[in-house]
């Protein structure tokens, strides 16, 4: 159930920059599978232009041949992030305005203002750092982060889950905030998966390279202090450094799926909340179909329009458990 919002248009403008923000999420999955991530070199302009140009580039950019459908990815990612930059500096102008008259919430707002700075910073360094490993998978997570708190913004100021049954909220709010630090985990995992380019070490499965557990490298599977100035475009690692990191990727699919789907069974028996209960349903078909989706991306090599789907949906199953935990923490009636 939810409350009628004091200020219902600071509401829809969160809900719409919300919206706004799993798209541009979904887009930059988009720009990085299409290999577009450079399809401008430079930042915020392409080619020196506001809006993509034709033929061949300025010698200041090499004089290479523009290529049309990558630069328009990659530009339609900026614009879309630009607009929900000037929807959430609209959205911090209306709080300053009437946080006093309607007691809305501060904090949150100005966490997500300084959060869209921090986004827009890391996509420049993306293109002038020409897609280094850490900053592609820390401005994937910032992108994620920047949707849930918006989606957490627009749930307070409705006054969603105050009457979600106590008993649920104490006997299980431990065991859901640990599975959400494992699902945070895994999406970092997934994140540092394609900035690596090594979603297709094995197209195998359930095996890799005809073996259950291949031997793993760990040296330098995780090192975050990459070697600046050189282009990461289509990865620098070895077979074997990606084979450690999609198995890593792959083993951590397995425990958030088997941590979730237990806890979602041992939910189902016991909840006495019809709102956990359309939680518990929700995430049992995110998760199955997340794990469908990952096999698929796979025996499939990775088609595109599957690629993107699984970049959603773990976008989608990170809002609803991340809303199922503010349901537990929410103000009871």
């Amino acid at each position: 159930m939810n409350i009628q919002p004091k200020d219902t248009f600071l509401y829809r403008l969160v809900c719409l920059a919300a919206c706004i923000a799993f798209c541009v999420v979904i887009l930059g999955a988009y720009t990085r599978l299409k290999d577009a991530g450079l399809g401008c070199p430079d930042w915020p302009g392409c080619y020196g232009h506001v809006i993509v140009p034709h033929g061949t580039a300025t010698p200041a950019f090499g004089s290479v041949k523009i290529e049309p459908i990558k630069a328009w990815a990659e530009m339609s990612h900026r614009y879309l992030a630009g607009t929900l930059g000037v929807l959430i500096l609209i959205l911090l102008a209306r709080v300053c305005m009437t946080y006093k008259r309607y007691q809305t919430p501060v904090g949150l707002p100005m966490i997500i203002g300084l959060l869209v700075l921090l986004q827009a910073s890391l996509g420049r360094f993306t293109v002038t750092l020409k897609l280094l490993p850490p900053v592609v998978m820390f401005h994937l997570l910032g992108g994620m982060t920047l949707t849930v708190l918006l989606v957490l913004l627009a749930l307070r100021l409705g006054g969603f889950f105050a009457n979600m049954h106590n008993t649920d909220c104490k006997r299980f709010k431990y065991w859901t905030i640990f599975g959400l630090l494992l699902l945070i985990v895994q999406i970092t995992l997934g994140g540092w998966t394609s900035a690596n380019y090594a979603s297709l070490a094995c197209t195998d499965f359930p095996y890799c390279h005809g073996a259950l557990l291949p031997t793993l490298q760990f040296d330098h599977a995780f090192t975050l202090l990459d070697k600046i100035g050189i282009n990461y475009q289509g990865g620098i690692l070895d077979e074997a450094t990606r084979i450690t990191i999609l198995m890593t990727h792959r083993l951590g699919a397995m425990i958030v799926a088997g941590y979730w789907l237990l806890l979602c069974l041992v939910m189902l028996g016991t909840a006495r909340s019809k709102i956990l209960l359309r939680f518990i349903l929700i995430i049992l078909f995110l998760l199955s179909l997340q794990v469908i989706l990952g096999i698929l991306n796979l025996v499939l090599m990775l088609p595109l329009p599957i690629a993107v789907s699984h970049n959603a949906v773990a976008a989608l199953l990170c809002i609803v458990i991340v809303s199922l935990n503010y349901a537990f923490y929410a103000k009871k009636n």
